[in-house]
């Protein structure tokens, strides 16, 4: 009797190590030099808020190790002593090698093992360079406010144009992507989607690419409220705008007019195309329909062209090198609003998506836009 209860106490706790063993976890080791005495804290960046996972207490020699179950998507963690941090990411099993000096490890460190840890570290250094920048231009006391106002608000979109396409459109489904999303100057989030239009479409892309990878992810479901909240807030906004268009902008020809600058380096107006129907075609390169969109394009300017046919098309994409790139080759106007989405021309002509166009008549009035057209073929040869 006495050795079947042994027998089976045994077998418990070889059925406990077992199942301990087979839990899957990631571990980050590495080093941190000159950092004493110091406490290391690992941290999970949850939705929350920083919670601490474990900590030690450094030696001389620096060596820490650190360990946790594997989630089912993407998950963030951070070391930090006192205000130093150092950002990391973990989506499996792997092992995160981190080697690092202290006070300057936030900047001073190297990392092995995930890619998606490097690329953060690219995205922290970046945004410490913008910090800088905006430090030095604040200090300048040869710029007014406004003028400092402006020098920073363009570093910024310099800044958000190079993440939005090197880093978050180019791998949505990534960590590094989720994580450049919220990335911070001062106490503002450098993306802010809740009042900017273009922004709110950078959390949209992350959000549907998480939905097609981690479906169930809590970070995707977030990303989805942030997304949607923010474009109630800009319908409000923009509804409001609607209802105040200057009327001044409005001339006597029933258009509001358009004065950008071409593909070629030229000025060009809508109201120079007085005289010619005009088909005005918002646009935008860098998506997928483009090429189909351009594709249809060609095919009503070669039919209608020679009769009377003009098309002024508006690009609204944020990359100038690559609109002159697509727009190269063709035939008609190609102007580009260098606002992208936030033209006052998506609120002057009441523009709710991308692409969208109108017909303007050979007396420069607006004729129709694409939702009031069953038949464009029709429509154009009714004006022509």
């Amino acid at each position: 009797m006495k050795k079947n209860v042994l027998k089976a106490a045994v077998m418990v706790l070889v059925t406990l190590a077992l199942g301990s063993c087979s839990k899957e976890k990631f571990h980050i080791t590495g080093t941190m030099s000159d950092a004493k005495d110091s406490v290391l804290y690992f941290e999970n960046m949850s939705l929350d808020g920083p919670v601490v996972k474990d900590s030690v207490k450094l030696d001389e020699n620096g060596n820490f190790e650190f360990s946790d179950g594997r989630a089912e998507a993407p998950e963030f963690y951070r070391l930090r002593i006192a205000n130093q941090i150092i950002n990391l990411s973990i989506d499996s099993t792997e092992t995160v090698t981190v080697k690092a000096s202290y006070p300057t490890m936030a900047t001073n460190y190297t990392v092995e093992g995930s890619e998606n840890c490097k690329v953060i570290k690219e995205l922290s250094l970046k945004q410490i360079d913008l910090l800088n920048k905006a430090i030095a231009i604040q200090a300048n006391n040869s710029l007014g406010i406004d003028a400092t106002n402006d020098s920073i608000l363009k570093i910024i979109d310099v800044y958000k144009d190079d993440v939005k396409r090197n880093y978050i459109f180019k791998n949505p489904m990534k960590a590094y992507a989720y994580f450049a999303l919220f990335q911070t100057l001062g106490n503002r989030l450098i993306f802010n989607p809740r009042e900017i239009k273009d922004d709110v479409k950078v959390f949209a892309a992350v959000a549907t690419s998480w939905d097609t990878y981690y479906p169930e992810a809590l970070r995707g479901k977030n990303l989805h409220n942030i997304a949607i909240e923010g474009m109630k807030n800009i319908r409000i906004v923009e509804n409001k705008r609607n209802q105040m268009i200057d009327a001044s902008k409005v001339n006597v020809t029933n258009v509001i007019d358009i004065n950008l600058v071409d593909n070629k380096g030229v000025a060009r107006k809508l109201t120079d195309l007085n005289g010619k129907v005009v088909l005005l075609d918002f646009h935008v390169f860098a998506t997928k329909e483009s090429t189909k969109r351009i594709m249809e394009l060609r095919e009503i300017y070669n039919k209608y062209h020679a009769s009377g046919l003009e098309i002024f098309q508006v690009s609204l994409d944020p990359d100038e090198h690559f609109w002159k790139q697509q727009t190269a080759a063709l035939p008609w106007v190609c102007v580009r609003d260098p606002q992208g989405l936030n033209s006052s021309l998506m609120v002057s002509y009441n523009i709710q998506d991308i692409p969208t166009f109108f017909l303007v008549d050979r007396t420069s009035t607006l004729y129709k836009r694409d939702v009031q057209i069953k038949d464009l073929d029709a429509e154009i040869r009714s004006l022509l």
